[in-house]
Parts: structure tokens; sequence; C-alpha cells
């Protein structure tokens, strides 16, 4: 199995209705995706049983602060996003997952021996679409 460097990930956000464009400065990122179950166990049953249900999932991701980066500036909790996140670079061919998200927490963080550093969380609003570049 082939294994890659992420060193060449890349995260495009846009605010809703807006065109995408990369975020400068990112550190790391992480998509989260779960899925609820429905328990569909009855009587006579000798183990329990689900069914899937609804999914969801959460993006976060961590910057190098850049207050001219435009897209960093537009990080605001309640922000209505676009994303879209290439974990492996946006050449012809890459694998990219894109979808909405609602911008629910940011942190900045700057210590005198070091760089100011951001961190930002977000809820998922509906399906994340697996494509390719």
């Amino acid at each position: 199995m082939a294994t890659t460097k992420g060193s060449s990930g890349v995260v495009k956000l846009a605010v809703s209705g807006g065109s995408v464009a990369a975020m400068g400065e990112v550190r790391s990122f992480t998509l989260s995706q779960t899925a609820d179950t429905i328990e569909d166990t009855v009587m006579g049953d000798t183990s329990r049983s689900y069914k899937p249900s609804l999914d969801t999932g959460t993006l976060s991701m961590d910057v190098y602060w850049d207050d001219a980066d435009a897209v960093q500036l537009v990080m605001d909790p309640k922000a209505e996003l676009i994303y879209e996140l290439y974990p492996t670079g946006t050449g012809t061919g890459e694998k990219y997952y894109e979808g909405a998200a609602v911008l629910t927490g940011k942190d900045l963080t700057a210590s005198f021996d070091g760089m100011v550093e951001g961190s930002f969380s977000l809820q998922l609003n509906g399906a994340v679409t697996e494509s390719t570049a």
C-alpha cells in the first residue's frame, strides 16, 4: 500500500456564495466523519442489531496566523463556509473532499517565544463529497 506525505495538503475555503481560495500557512487539518445508528433489535433476537442513520462530521485546522491572508480573516464564528480539502495536493487526478460547514470555534494563541497560531473548528453542514481534481 502506498503512503503519502501531508506536506502537499491544501485547504480551500470561501464564505457561502463566494469562490474558494487557498488558506495560507496551514499546518494541519483533520476531517472527522461519523454516522449514527438506530437500534432495531426485537424480542427473540440473541444479539443487538442496528440500521445506519444520519451522518455528521467536523473539520479542524491549525495555522500560523497571517493577518494578510484574506481567507483567515473571514474565519469568524457562525460563518457559513464552503470547503475543499486536498490531502495530497491539487494536481490532476488528486482526490479531494468538499462540502459546506459552519465555523463553531476560533482560537488565536501567542507566546513571547513562538509564532502566533490559529485553530479553527467547523461543524459540517450536509454531505461530504469525494471528487477528483
